[in-house]
């Protein structure tokens, strides 16, 4: 029996005429071409923070962490911890290598940590204090030189268990910045706060769908860069291996109803793209959804040799 102790309800439907998508593209715009003062406005206007800089002090961090009960940092350094070992025995399996398979002829690979990454951490009514464990945490583990942090004030004031748990995970800069401002921050850069390379984090309260497609515009290519039309130009062998059951698409749950009924017909768009790619492979996987491979390992992975094998 399903037992529900927490829903959300859904705040907007995100279509194509939804107002979100002109909403988002005009604070974008307005950040990348405004910096601080656009970010200080929309803080203000949908955080309730007004401050002369966003970037928390070392004070103020200090007193977050301070502020914890023994039993709350008990549980962030316990969830820290095993996320932690977790992270170092991930990056201990990514070994570098190197090899000369012919006097002259080197070849390997090398693991090369991003310099510069930010994290949203979510807050508000639905504080996910988990995500500064598992971005900020992990960057720093991986070697990320520099990891910044973003999370949104509560009722005008600074979160103080969230910027807690960023600064003990190691967080190198921490901003009182929510929603799409801050996502825009880190991904344009601004006077006061460095362009990052890689955004990671995620929300899951009230203005999801904002921060999700202000996501989307900045570093999510499917969307706004779809590269079907130069499935033509694929040159090298193409195995196509696909579950008939799935129904996955990239932003279905934003599109139209008339058009999320025709979104992830797998079993149509499986052979439009082997037609698509020159000299395309499809094995196709009737009675499985979107990871055959987990579902059915031992009979994916015939599959897969048999495809290679053949010429």
């Amino acid at each position: 029996m399903i037992r529900k102790f927490k829903s959300a309800a859904r705040q907007l439907e995100l279509g194509r005429n939804s107002d979100v998508t002109g909403v988002v593209e005009a604070i974008l715009r307005e950040v990348e071409t405004r910096g601080d003062a656009a970010v200080r406005e929309y803080s203000i206007r949908f955080d309730g923070l007004d401050r002369e800089t966003y970037r928390l002090g070392q004070v103020e961090i200090d007193a977050c962490v301070a502020s914890l009960t023994a039993q709350e940092r008990k549980d962030i350094d316990f969830a820290q911890a095993q996320v932690r070992r977790f992270a170092e025995a991930q990056r201990a399996a990514l070994l570098d290598i190197e090899i000369e398979t012919l006097p002259g002829v080197i070849l390997g690979h090398k693991n090369i940590p991003i310099q510069n990454v930010g994290c949203y951490v979510p807050g508000g009514k639905y504080p996910l204090l988990a995500s500064a464990h598992m971005s900020v945490l992990t960057a720093k583990i991986a070697g990320c030189k520099r990891v910044i942090t973003c999370a949104p004030p509560f009722k005008g004031q600074i979160a103080a268990k969230i910027v807690a748990a960023q600064a003990l995970a190691g967080a190198d800069e921490i901003y009182c910045i929510g929603g799409v401002q801050a996502i825009a921050a880190m991904a344009y850069g601004t006077k006061t706060i460095a362009a990052v390379d890689m955004l990671a984090g995620l929300n899951n309260g009230p203005g999801k769908e904002a921060v999700a497609w202000d996501s989307a515009l900045i570093y999510d290519m499917i969307i706004t860069q779809p590269v079907v039309y130069r499935f033509p130009d694929i040159a090298v062998p193409t195995l196509l291996m696909i579950g008939q059951k799935d129904t996955t698409a990239i932003a279905k749950d934003m599109a139209p109803p008339e058009l999320r009924a025709k979104l992830g017909n797998y079993p149509e768009l499986g052979k439009a793209a082997a037609k698509a790619i020159p000299g395309a492979k499809l094995v196709e996987f009737p009675d499985y959804g979107h990871a055959p491979q987990m579902t059915d390992p031992e009979g994916f992975d015939k599959a897969l040799i048999a495809g290679i094998a053949q010429p």
